[in-house]
C-alpha cells in the first residue's frame, strides 16, 4: 500500500468516529424524572409514545433518568439537575409532584407532566386547553375517581359498612383522597377508618389494624410507592380475607381484587407522544393538557371466589375485562 493512501484511510478511520461522536453531541436529550423506581410499567408506552413522532431512544434522542424511589423529598434535587444538564424536555411522571418540582426548578425547559391529579388544582397549569408557560401534561383524573371505586366496591358488597382507606400521609394529596371518600362514604351511609403507611414495613401492622377495626373492605390510594409494593400488599389482603379495591389493573392481574382507572399505558404514551412533539418545535402553552376518554374496571373472579363473594351479573356487565 503507497504511503498516500494508508495516510488517507488512517484519516478516515479517524474522522468517522469523530463524526459519529458528533452526531452523538448534536442528540437532543431528554430528562425524565419518576415517582417510582426504574423498574416501571410507564416506560415502554413512553418510549412507544416517542417513537410515534419519530423519535427512537439511542439512535436520535437521548434520555436522562431520575427516579425518587416512591420519596417525595428527593424531587427537588433530581428537577435541579435535570435543569443543570440542559436537556430539551423534561418528562415529569406518575403524580402531580414530579411535575411541580420541575416546574419550580425551570420556567423556560419545556415540560410534559403525567399525574393523576387536577392539574390547574395542583397548580401545574392556568387552564386544561390553554396550559401557557412551558408546561402541559396528561392527567389520568385518578383521584377524582376515588369515589367510584368506593361505589363499585360497595355494589359488590352491599353489606359493607366499613371501610379501610389505605394512604401515604408524604403524598401532597393525601388530604384531598381523604376529604372525598369521606364525602362519598356519608352519602352512603359507610364510616371510614383511614389507615397511613410510608414504608413497606409499615404494611403488615395496617392490615393487623383493619382486622382489629372490625373493617370488611379497603380501597389503596393511588401510590407511586403502593404500586411498588403491590405483591405485599395483595399478598396481605389475601391472608387476612379482605376485599379491596385498587386504581390500576395491574393490580388485579396480579391476584388482587378489583381495580378501575382510565389507562396508565395510554396516559405514558400521550406524555411520549408530547414530548417528541415539542422535540419538533410545537410549544407546551398551545398543547392542551391530554384527558382521559375511557376507564376501565378490572375483575379478577378467582379472587373474588377464593373471598367468598359473588360477583352480581351487573358489575360483571360494566367490566371491560374479567380475570378468571
Amino acid at each position: 500500500m503507497r504511503r498516500r493512501e494508508f495516510i488517507t484511510l488512517l484519516g478516515g478511520a479517524v474522522a468517522w468516529p469523530m463524526t459519529a461522536l458528533a452526531q452523538q453531541a448534536t442528540m437532543p436529550v431528554i430528562g425524565y424524572l419518576d415517582m417510582q423506581a426504574s423498574v416501571n410499567p410507564g416506560i415502554a408506552p413512553f418510549r412507544r409514545g416517542l417513537s410515534e413522532t419519530g423519535y427512537v431512544e439511542g439512535r436520535n434522542v437521548a434520555i436522562e433518568y431520575r427516579w425518587a424511589e416512591g420519596k417525595y423529598d428527593r424531587l427537588p434535587a433530581l428537577a435541579a439537575d435535570l435543569v443543570r444538564s440542559q436537556v430539551a424536555v423534561i418528562a415529569a411522571c406518575a403524580t402531580s409532584a414530579p411535575g411541580l418540582a420541575a416546574k419550580a426548578a425551570t420556567s423556560t425547559i419545556p415540560i410534559v407532566f403525567q399525574t393523576g391529579g387536577d392539574p390547574v388544582q395542583d397548580g401545574l397549569v392556568s387552564a386544561m386547553n390553554r396550559p401557557g408557560g412551558n408546561v402541559t401534561g396528561v392527567s389520568r383524573l385518578a383521584v377524582t375517581l376515588a369515589p367510584k371505586r368506593l361505589e363499585l366496591l360497595r355494589e359488590l358488597l352491599p353489606q359493607a359498612t366499613v371501610i379501610g382507606l389505605l394512604v401515604n400521609p408524604t403524598n401532597p394529596r393525601t388530604g384531598l383522597v381523604v376529604e372525598q371518600i369521606e364525602d362519598a362514604a356519608r352519602a352512603l351511609g359507610i364510616s371510614v377508618h383511614v389507615l397511613k403507611a410510608t414504608t413497606e414495613g409499615e404494611l403488615d401492622s395496617v392490615f393487623a389494624s383493619l382486622v382489629q377495626l372490625g373493617v370488611g373492605v379497603l380501597l389503596v390510594a393511588q401510590e407511586p410507592a403502593y404500586f411498588r409494593w403491590r405483591e405485599q400488599i395483595i399478598a396481605l389482603a389475601a391472608r387476612h380475607a379482605i376485599p379491596t379495591a385498587y386504581g390500576q389493573r395491574e393490580y388485579p392481574t396480579a391476584g388482587g381484587l378489583m381495580s378501575y382507572d382510565a389507562s396508565v399505558a395510554d396516559s405514558f404514551r400521550q406524555v411520549g407522544v408530547y414530548v417528541g412533539r415539542i422535540l419538533k418545535g410545537e410549544k407546551p402553552a398551545d398543547l392542551p393538557v391530554v384527558q382521559p376518554t375511557k376507564f376501565e374496571l378490572v375483575i379478577n373472579l378467582k379472587t373474588a371466589k377464593t373471598l367468598g363473594l359473588t360477583v352480581p351479573d351487573k358489575l360483571l356487565a360494566l367490566a371491560d375485562e374479567v380475570l378468571e
